[in-house]
């Protein structure tokens, strides 16, 4: 065997172990998540071995891609919007598609863009938000007492940016176990006068004197507190609790990217990438 074909050899399985061959999209079943993948290294490697050509290193533009880091058109941009970019590409621009990535690697690639941006790269939806939107308006009925980027009820807290900072199986268990952990603020109240009416719905105001009740059709009544015979603060929350056994897993999943493709769009439009648009918690 000739020296030369030794070193050949040597220089191969170091190449192989500096960089490993790219999964295709049929071999990325076994894949790590990429923020589970070393920390960004993978994704690290696969923008210098991809991306890096045009658009630098360091993501600052090249001599044949712009500059993805401080661009604000990118980094307002949906996650999903980048992953789709990435492996579609983007005709009449120059941007090729790499769809031989595969998810894992391509998402880990957003992970790295993103930490050149500063900030971490969101949680995938786990459904459609597109059909959680026709249950959360639809056979969920959360409209009925949530508000959703204007639309909705009143009675409970406005939903638009309730799942920023939230995960998704926090957001699902929030709405099948509606009464765990729950606020005394956010229990229904009843109240019945010296008449025997009696007057249900959520507690607004409330002093030593009077007690102002918001009822599920966003009316409010006011009572003085002399004028009662007894008041009740329930135990159970407002919302209903059998949607684990009403909506099946995927139209939780669905209801939940709902929730969390709306809070991302309010973080675009306020500018707000940390600090809740409420500070009510969802019921």
């Amino acid at each position: 065997m000739s020296r030369a074909f030794v070193r050949l050899s040597m220089l191969l399985v170091l190449l192989w172990q500096i960089f490993p061959p790219v999964r295709s999209h049929g071999q990325q079943s076994g894949a790590q998540p990429a923020s589970a993948n070393g920390n960004g290294v993978e994704g690290q490697r696969v923008f210098a071995t991809t991306c890096a050509a045009c658009h630098g290193l360091d993501a600052r533009g090249g001599e044949r891609g712009p500059d993805i880091v401080n661009r604000k058109e990118v980094q307002q941009m949906p996650d999903e919007a980048l992953l789709r970019i990435v492996q579609d590409g983007k005709p009449g621009t120059g941007m090729p598609a790499f769809r031989s990535l595969g998810i894992a690697q391509t998402q880990a690639v957003v992970l790295h863009l993103r930490s050149l941006q500063g900030r971490a790269m969101a949680e995938p939806l786990p459904g459609d938000p597109e059909r959680g939107r026709g249950l959360f308006f639809g056979k969920a009925e959360c409209s009925k007492c949530h508000m959703a980027h204007g639309e909705g009820g009143f009675i409970g807290s406005d939903l638009s940016g309730y799942a920023r900072g939230n995960r998704a199986d926090d957001i699902r268990g929030a709405i099948t176990y509606p009464g765990k952990n729950l606020d005394p603020r956010k229990r229904l109240v009843t109240v019945t006068t010296m008449k025997g009416r009696t007057q249900t719905g959520m507690a607004r105001n409330e002093d030593n004197f009077s007690l102002q009740l918001q009822s599920s059709d966003g009316t409010f009544h006011l009572f003085s507190k002399s004028d009662l015979r007894r008041v009740e603060y329930q135990t159970r929350s407002l919302m209903p609790s059998d949607y684990g056994s009403t909506l099946s897993h995927q139209e939780l999943d669905d209801l939940v990217s709902y929730l969390m493709n709306i809070s991302r769009a309010d973080t675009v439009r306020t500018g707000n990438k940390s600090a809740p648009a409420n500070d009510e918690e969802k019921e």
